[in-house]
Parts: C-alpha cells; sequence; structure tokens
C-alpha cells in the first residue's frame, strides 16, 4: 500500500504551486485504482492547517473547500486511513531513537509510525526528512 504525505496533498490541491499539475495526477491515478492506498489522520489535520492559512498561501483556500476537498478524497473506496493502533507508542518511540528525532520532526515520525504500523510499503512525500526513518521507503513522485 502507498501513503500520501501531506505536501503531496498540498500541491495536489492547491492550484498555484508549482507541482499541482503533478501532484494531481498522482493522486488522481492512485484514488481512481482498485489498490488500497492510505493518508495518515495526521496528514489531513496538517493539509487544513497549512492550505487554510493566510500567512501559507495568499489567498488562503477557503475553509469549506478545503473542506470539500478531503471529503472528495475521502470518498475514493480503496483509500485506508491510517491511525493509531496498540502498537503506535512502541512504534514511534523506536522511530524517535533511531532517527534521532527531536522538536518539530516528532510529527513526521508519527506520520512513518502509522505508516509501519499499517504495513505502507511506501510513502509518497517531497520530504526528505523521512530518509531519517529507515523501516520505511519513501518515493517523490513529482521527480521522475
Amino acid at each position: 500500500m502507498i501513503a500520501i504525505d501531506t505536501n503531496i496533498l498540498v500541491y495536489a490541491h492547491r492550484e498555484d504551486t508549482p507541482w499541482h499539475r503533478d501532484a494531481f495526477e498522482c493522486i488522481k491515478t492512485i484514488a481512481e485504482g482498485r489498490k488500497p492506498w492510505a493518508i495518515p489522520w495526521p496528514c489531513i489535520h496538517e493539509l487544513l492547517a497549512i492550505v487554510t492559512h493566510p500567512k501559507i498561501f495568499d489567498p488562503p483556500t477557503p475553509l469549506e473547500i478545503a473542506l470539500k476537498q478531503v471529503e472528495a478524497w475521502l470518498e475514493s473506496p480503496s483509500l485506508v486511513l491510517l491511525s493509531e493502533t496498540d502498537m503506535h507508542w512502541s512504534v514511534m518511540k523506536e522511530s524517535i531513537k533511531k532517527g534521532k528525532i527531536h522538536g518539530p520532526m516528532v510529527h513526521d515520525a508519527r506520520v512513518a509510525a502509522l505508516c509501519v504500523e499499517h504495513g505502507v510499503r511506501e510513502l509518497w512525500s517531497a520530504d526528505r526528512d523521512f530518509s531519517r526513518f529507515k523501516d520505511l521507503t519513501v518515493k517523490n513522485p513529482l521527480i521522475t
């Protein structure tokens, strides 16, 4: 299963980003396919925080439009939403220790742990910080 990180979701949603077309096509292809794909819940939360923030985007995405975007992705019958399991703390703690994680990167450790817990084989992300999590294969689908 492939999981999608926040930055790819943001690029797919925001037409004013230089990576919009490629990110939109990546998500469209995977969402319309039959194979399971995933979005970690923290990435949905972060997407909403980013695209509606007036200091990040001018103009920001109106909340109603951002919520409709999430709902459109949720309609994909092959989507799996990743949330914490009973193993979460032990998996996340190991990720934090192995990757020597601190500060804001704890959020990335949470996303990585969710992926590992759910058997995600690949996380699509443009964030190179995920390379610190050796138990997770990370691919930037926007680089060909």
